[in-house]
């Protein structure tokens, strides 16, 4: 286990070293001049030389590489050039929004999906598996930002059970479950119109991989013990799906971190993809290359952690990496 771990670790560091030159070199050929936008497109062109000498622009990429990457090491970010802030603070502001929502999304996913594609699979080719599965594509049709904007109509225009969009903070004022059901509260329809797309997917990889495990014949050996129907599904063939249906799973929840700006942008919640957007359109270089590297980081670190999970479950893979 020792090696596996180690092979993976290296993986992991490589991956990490990869992701930052791929997004430097692309963000240095992008067009556009950080220094011209912060000085409005009417500034001298020596005003916007200046500026971009302030900001440490006019120094050769490999040298800008070298500093950031030292900064990195350092627990350095740098700074913000448009909100003259440190990327550090502004990275943690936004992360305390887009992390418990990828969380609650995920959870949304895994308890509407596996319970969907368990029951599919154990009413196989019956009206219960015909009709989940019509949903399941229906919800994988659907784009989640139109589906976001159906939820706003219906329950915070129509219903006014929710806001419509902003996000208040994590306030622990008036105690500590007010605080976190506030927050839960402003999260849980941008959350929903995440989960929707994601659980139909789960659940027809759930549905197909528990189907699998149903014809081998350790089944019918368990059955033919006398073993109920049900003990067989949830005992032995959901344990054996589940090797397949975690990987699905860490690549879901890699993604929900990873893909949330839509979404954010259409409920107005102040989350790393929001900073992204902003960042970019004001050309913040910064800001966009160490946000893109955090999240590249985070899936890779998602991915390990399924590795050693889909290890620890199934020894076979840990007897092949070995």
């Amino acid at each position: 286990m020792s090696y596996f771990l180690f092979k993976r670790c290296l993986t992991l560091l490589a991956t990490l070293v990869a992701a930052s030159v791929i997004v430097f070199a692309a963000l240095e050929v992008l067009p556009g001049n950080a220094a011209q936008v912060l000085m409005g497109p009417q500034a001298d062109a020596q005003a916007v030389a200046a500026k971009a000498r302030q900001l440490g622009l006019d120094r050769p990429a490999p040298q800008r590489y070298g500093q950031w990457i030292g900064g990195l090491l350092r627990g350095d970010m740098g700074t913000s050039y448009a909100y003259g802030s440190p990327v550090a603070e502004l990275i943690a502001e936004r992360l305390a929004v887009t992390v418990p929502l990828a969380i609650m999304a995920m959870a949304l996913t895994v308890l509407l999906a596996l319970p969907a594609g368990v029951y599919a699979a154990a009413h196989h080719n019956r009206p219960g598996d015909a009709g989940l599965m019509a949903l399941a594509q229906i919800g994988i049709a659907i784009p989640n930002f139109w589906f976001a904007i159906l939820l706003i109509l219906l329950f915070s225009v129509k219903l006014q059970w929710f806001s419509s969009g902003g996000f208040d903070g994590w306030s622990w004022d008036a105690g500590v479950w007010a605080g976190l059901w506030r927050g839960m509260h402003a999260l849980l329809l941008p959350a929903v119109a995440l989960a929707a797309v994601q659980g139909a997917i789960l659940a027809r990889f759930t549905r197909s991989a528990v189907l699998e495990v149903l014809r081998e014949d350790f089944v019918r050996t368990a059955r033919a013990k006398g073993l109920s129907r049900r003990a067989t599904l949830w005992r032995h063939v959901l344990r054996n799906a589940m090797i397949a249906v975690i990987t699905v799973m860490g690549l879901q929840f890699a993604e929900l971190l990873a893909g949330t700006i839509v979404v954010e942008n259409v409920f107005y919640l102040p989350g790393l993809g929001r900073l992204m957007f902003q960042s970019i359109a004001n050309r913040d270089l910064i800001v966009v290359r160490n946000c893109v590297l955090l999240l590249a980081g985070m899936v890779v670190i998602v991915n390990f952690c399924v590795d050693v999970l889909y290890a620890t479950i199934d020894p076979r893979v840990k007897a092949d990496a070995i």
